[in-house]
C-alpha cells in the first residue's frame, strides 16, 4: 500500500514493569520470546512499514537502559518518570515527537508482537480516510477473557467496558479493545489535561479518551482486525509461554 507517512508518528508504550509475570530486573517488554524482546518485533513491523527511526518513539520508564541499549538509535525515546496509565504514557510518548507531526498510533509494547506491517497501514489508512479524531482496533475472540469489551449501541455510538462494571450483555461480548488506538495529535494533546484518572487506580487509561470523544461528539471509529490472531496479550506465565511457542514456530 501507498500511504504518505510523513506527518504520521508512533508512541509504543514500554515502560511498565509487568508485576504479574515477576518482572523485577527487566522491563515487561524486553521478556523474550522466539528468542527475542517482545518489543522488538513491532519496532521490525513499523520499520518494514516505512517509518523512521525520529517517527518512532518508545516510551521507556522502568529499567528504562534495557530497551536503550538494545534498540540504540534505532528508535527515538521519551520517559514516563512516573507510572500514570497508558493515556500519559501516550501523552508523554506524543509531545516529544517532531513538530509536524499530526496524526500517532498508540501501541502496546506487550501485545502487539504478532501484528504485521500491513496490518498497521491499513488501520492508519483507515483512520486518515475517516478524518476521524480517534480511531481503536478491535479484535473478535473466541475466549475474549477479562480485557475491556466493546460495546455497540443501536444509536450508532460505542463504548469500552471494562471487566468490573460487565452487565450480562458485556459477559457475553466476544469483541474487545485491543488498546491500539490512531489519534489526531492536536485533539488528543488539547483533550488529555482535562482528562479524569480511572475510578479505582487512579491513573489515566486510553479507554477513557473514546469516552470523552462520544462526549465531545467528535468524530470516532472502532474497526475490527481482519485476523484476530494478531493481537496476542501476554500477561500471564503462560501467555507468555504460548506467544514464545508461535514465534518459534
Amino acid at each position: 500500500m501507498s500511504l504518505d507517512l510523513n506527518n504520521i508518528g508512533v508512541v509504543v508504550l514500554a515502560a511498565g514493569r509487568g508485576s504479574r509475570l515477576n518482572c523485577a530486573d527487566a522491563p515487561k517488554v524486553m521478556l523474550k520470546i522466539g528468542g527475542r524482546p517482545i518489543v522488538s518485533y513491532i519496532i521490525d513491523a513499523l520499520k518494514q512499514a516505512g517509518f523512521s527511526q525520529k517517527q518512532i518513539c518508545l516510551v521507556v520508564g522502568f529499567q528504562k537502559e534495557q530497551v536503550q541499549e538494545h534498540f540504540g538509535d534505532n528508535v527515538s525515546y521519551a520517559t514516563q518518570e512516573e507510572q500514570k496509565g497508558t493515556a500519559h504514557a501516550a501523552y508523554v510518548g506524543m509531545r516529544s515527537l517532531p513538530p509536524e507531526i499530526k496524526q500517532v498510533l498508540v501501541i502496546g509494547g506487550d501485545d502487539s508482537a504478532f501484528y504485521t506491517s500491513e496490518t498497521i497501514l491499513d488501520f492508519i489508512n483507515a483512520h486518515r480516510e475517516a478524518e476521524a479524531r480517534l480511531s481503536l482496533l478491535s479484535a473478535e475472540l473466541e475466549n475474549p477473557g477479562l480485557v475491556g469489551k466493546i460495546v455497540r449501541y443501536s444509536d450508532k455510538s460505542i463504548a469500552i467496558i471494562e471487566k468490573e462494571y460487565w452487565t450480562d450483555l458485556e459477559k457475553n461480548t466476544k469483541e474487545v479493545s485491543t488498546g491500539t488506538f490512531c489519534f489526531d495529535c492536536e485533539w488528543f494533546e488539547e483533550m488529555f489535561p482535562t482528562m479524569p484518572p480511572l475510578r479505582k487506580l487512579g491513573e489515566y487509561g486510553l479507554p477513557t479518551a473514546l469516552a470523552i470523544a462520544r462526549g465531545q461528539g467528535v468524530k470516532y471509529q472502532v474497526i475490527k482486525l481482519k485476523n484476530p490472531n494478531e493481537w496476542f496479550g501476554i500477561n500471564t506465565a503462560e501467555e507468555l509461554r504460548v506467544a514464545d511457542e508461535k514465534k518459534r514456530q
